[in-house]
């Protein structure tokens, strides 16, 4: 945060620099110095100035997000509570707070160590780091609260009150009150394990810069209340599962594919693939990674995560995903 505010305010000394060159530029006695010195030093102002509002915005959208305190939240930790967060947690966050692997991804294996820089593996580096929690409560995680936890997944908002650069973006923000709070009863009954490596997000300026720019998109607001719609084959609830398995996060929140951004490759529309196939089909080809047509998925989509989906919730999305949107 320092450094960043530290380039913020050289920013702002630099326009006003800038500005002031601008203004002796148009009161010269000589004409041409008036319209060179003036609009280099004009064009000048206005880039710096361009640059140091949108550094501004995202330095204020990451360290001072205005979000409300977290609730004052006892979670029960019942058996009840633990493995239905056990099946949650399995299904998306090990995706990427999983222990990292010997080629520096996630492994998908426990613990949930965390470790992994997502903003490197996945090609955005140059924005700062981005490096995956220790779930466990072995890691930082132990001092939050429970009201804090719950705010971290319904909001992506950190204990100290920042924005996290990933978690607010998250389908994790749309989980019905009871079932966040089966996750955090889950990773409160985890064994503690202990990760000496640098954890949680540092953006660069250039991060702020582009998060400044919307170039991000827009974080989850926090919502005090969310209710689950009732467990069933229903389109509803296969929105729900499309949820709580992250397959919104990647393909949209309607499921009908997303376009590329500046930190991401365009994701296709599964809609099409998935209507022209059975249910026996789907279920089969969620399990096995491998298509109707003996093609397996590419390497990016995580098939295993969609896997371990009981028969009831593939079934609810194969109803979601074959329901005009």
């Amino acid at each position: 945060m320092l450094v960043n505010f530290l380039i913020l305010v050289i920013l702002l000394v630099l326009t006003i620099g800038a500005g002031w060159l601008a203004l002796r530029a148009l009161r010269a006695k000589r004409l041409w110095v008036k319209i060179a010195g003036g609009l280099g030093a004009g064009l000048l102002t206005l880039a710096l100035a361009g640059v140091a509002f949108l550094g501004g915005k995202g330095f204020v959208l990451a360290y001072f997000p205005g979000e409300q305190a977290a609730p004052d939240l006892r979670v029960a930790g019942t058996p009840e509570q633990i493995a239905r967060g056990d099946y949650l947690v399995n299904l998306s966050c090990i995706g990427c707070h999983s222990a990292v692997g010997q080629d520096g991804n996630p492994s998908g294996e426990h613990p949930l160590s965390g470790g992994w820089n997502m903003a490197e593996g996945e090609g955005f580096g140059f924005i700062g780091a981005m490096i995956a929690e220790n779930l466990t409560p072995g890691g930082k995680l132990a001092t939050y609260s429970d009201g804090e936890l719950f705010r971290v997944i319904r909001a992506g908002i950190s204990k100290d009150g920042r924005r996290l650069g990933i978690m607010g973006l998250m389908a994790s923000t749309e989980l019905s009150d009871e079932d966040t709070q089966a996750i955090i009863a889950y990773l409160r009954s985890l064994p503690p394990v202990e990760n000496s490596a640098r954890t949680g997000d540092y953006m660069n300026f250039v991060g702020l810069l582009m998060n400044g720019a919307g170039m991000f998109g827009t974080p989850a607001k926090y919502v005090a209340s969310i209710d689950a719609p009732p467990q069933g084959v229903s389109a509803a609830y296969g929105k729900y599962v499309a949820t709580f398995g992250d397959c919104r996060g990647c393909h949209g929140s309607d499921m009908t594919g997303a376009p590329a951004s500046s930190v991401s490759a365009a994701v296709p529309n599964p809609r099409p693939l998935v209507s022209s196939m059975t249910l026996e089909q789907f279920v089969s080809t969620m399990r096995s990674g491998v298509k109707p047509s003996g093609d397996p998925f590419p390497v990016t989509m995580p098939w295993q995560n969609a896997s371990k989906m009981t028969d009831d919730d593939l079934a609810a999305l194969y109803t979601y995903l074959t329901t005009q949107p």
